[in-house]
C-alpha cells in the first residue's frame, strides 16, 4: 500500500455522519518498528555520529519490505530525537527500506505498557526476524468487569 493510499484510507472514515477514528481491516497490520537494536546496531542518542554507518541486522530489510509489499503499514517508532531525523531517513533510504512514516521521540528505557482504545499486539525482537507465529501469553488488562 502506497503512502498516499494509507493517508486516504485512514482519514476518510465516517459513521452515522460523523468522522471517527479509523479501524484497519483484519488483514492489514499497522507495524510500529523500533530502529536501534531492532533493525540495526543499538546506538544511543548520545553517539549520533554512529547512526549513518549502523550495521543492518540480518533479514530486517527483506522481512519489513515484504510486509510493505503485502499491503501492511510500516512506521518506524524510535527513541531518536528530531535532531536525528535526517540521518535516520538517509540511512533507511540508503538501505532500501519501504515505509510509510517515522515517529521520533519514543520514550527511552523499554518496559513499555501501551494503553489504547484499539487492538494492540506486541512482538519483542530477540535478535532474529522470522515469520510471525501465534502463541498464547498472559497479558495485563483493565478489570473492566468491575461493578
Amino acid at each position: 500500500m502506497k503512502k498516499e493510499e494509507v493517508e486516504t484510507f485512514l482519514h476518510n472514515k465516517v459513521e452515522n455522519g460523523e468522522t471517527v477514528s479509523p479501524v484497519l481491516p483484519d488483514n492489514v497490520k499497522n507495524y510500529m518498528i523500533d530502529i536501534d537494536g531492532t533493525i540495526c546496531d543499538d546506538i544511543p542518542n548520545e553517539e549520533p555520529e554512529r547512526m549513518a554507518t549502523a550495521a543492518l541486522y540480518p533479514d530486517a530489510l527483506e522481512t519489513i519490505n515484504q510486509w510493505y509489499e503485502n499491503g501492511d503499514i510500516i512506521t518506524f517508532f524510535t527513541s531518536r530525537t528530531e535532531a536525528h531525523r535526517e540521518v535516520t531517513t538517509q540511512w533507511l533510504d540508503k538501505h532500501g527500506f519501504k515505509y510509510h512514516g517515522i515517529l521520533m521521540g519514543k520514550p527511552r528505557g523499554g518496559n513499555y505498557h501501551w494503553i489504547d482504545n484499539h487492538i494492540v499486539r506486541a512482538t519483542r525482537y530477540r535478535g532474529k526476524f522470522t515469520e510471525l507465529i501465534q502463541r498464547e501469553a498472559t497479558v495485563e488488562v483493565f478489570d473492566d468487569e468491575q461493578s
